[in-house]
């Protein structure tokens, strides 16, 4: 019984990253209904702007702040002069584009940082003594990246559903010429859902660089279970991006714990399979009104 809380402890916070990840490709998802494969390496690209403003000497939680403006800055202009072009187009256009956007950033990485893995700082608060609950000993890294998955998930919540701007968003991603009759600056409200996603992304590359060290390849696998995640609880569903990286994270440990480390991927997978077959939209997901 130890070892199976231990484990589940550690897989909670193994999904916290993945649900970070989850909840920035939701954001793009619910905003424009576009999803965005690149999600990965344009966290990997403001990750290393991170780390070089903590190069330059600047603070850690200063260079934090800074690099998520830079993030949110990227975000939009990606939006208003690449995606906003195709957002009439058939919806393959934006998935091709989304794609060549990975290669981009990838490819703007290693070229400017090159390929050679580097230290990222990890912030004084998530440093210190693990804590003991029970059975259960958790460091202050998985802590750390734990909470903020929550405050995040809260900070989205209250957005999309007690804010006009939240609001907008969402009426401009379900009906934009009727958003633009009621005075909905479509653009905008865009714009912010691409700024927004960015800007958790750089959160989850940030907190995922002191872990494994900072390499242009270092959010791949996290966009895999990134993915999984998000399809899991629900594309339109924050909260299902949450509880989906949670439990993706839960099932990895465990499957990797008792029946095998070689095969725990695909056993979350396959979990992950069976829910979908139960219920296409994901744990959270709702169905359209008049879908078949």
């Amino acid at each position: 019984m130890a070892q199976l809380i231990q484990q589940v402890a550690t897989g909670l916070s193994t999904g916290s990253l993945y649900a970070i990840f989850a909840l920035a490709l939701v954001l793009i998802y619910r905003s424009t209904r576009v999803v965005n494969f690149s999600q990965g390496q344009m966290a990997m690209f403001t990750t290393f702007v991170a780390w070089s403003l903590w190069n330059w000497g600047l603070n850690f939680w200063f260079a934090f702040f800074l690099t998520l403006l830079i993030a949110g800055i990227i975000g939009a202009l990606v939006e208003m002069v690449l995606m906003r072009p195709v957002e009439d187009a058939p919806s393959l256009n934006a998935i091709i584009l989304s794609l060549g956007l990975l290669t981009l950033f990838g490819g703007l990485g290693l070229r400017i940082w090159g390929g050679e893995p580097k230290i990222f700082p990890r912030p004084e608060v998530f440093e210190g003594a693990a804590l003991t609950l029970g059975p259960a000993t958790i460091s202050r890294p998985n802590i750390g990246v734990f909470c903020t998955s929550v405050l995040i998930m809260v900070a989205i919540y209250l957005l999309f559903n007690y804010t006009k701007v939240g609001l907008a968003m969402r009426g401009a991603a379900q009906n934009r010429v009727a958003s633009q009759l009621v005075g909905v600056r479509v653009g905008r409200m865009l714009a912010l859902g691409w700024a927004l996603s960015a800007m958790v992304g750089a959160v989850a590359g940030m907190l995922l660089a002191p872990t494994i060290y900072l390499s242009p390849s270092m959010m791949m696998g996290v966009l895999l279970f990134g993915f999984a995640a998000a399809v899991l609880g629900g594309l339109d569903s924050p909260l299902g991006a949450i509880v989906g990286g949670l439990v993706l994270g839960v099932m990895q440990n465990l499957a990797g714990t008792y029946i095998g480390s070689d095969i725990d991927i695909a056993v979350a997978f396959l979990a992950i399979i069976l829910v979908l077959i139960v219920r296409p939209t994901g744990l959270f997901g709702k169905r359209a009104i008049g879908s078949d």
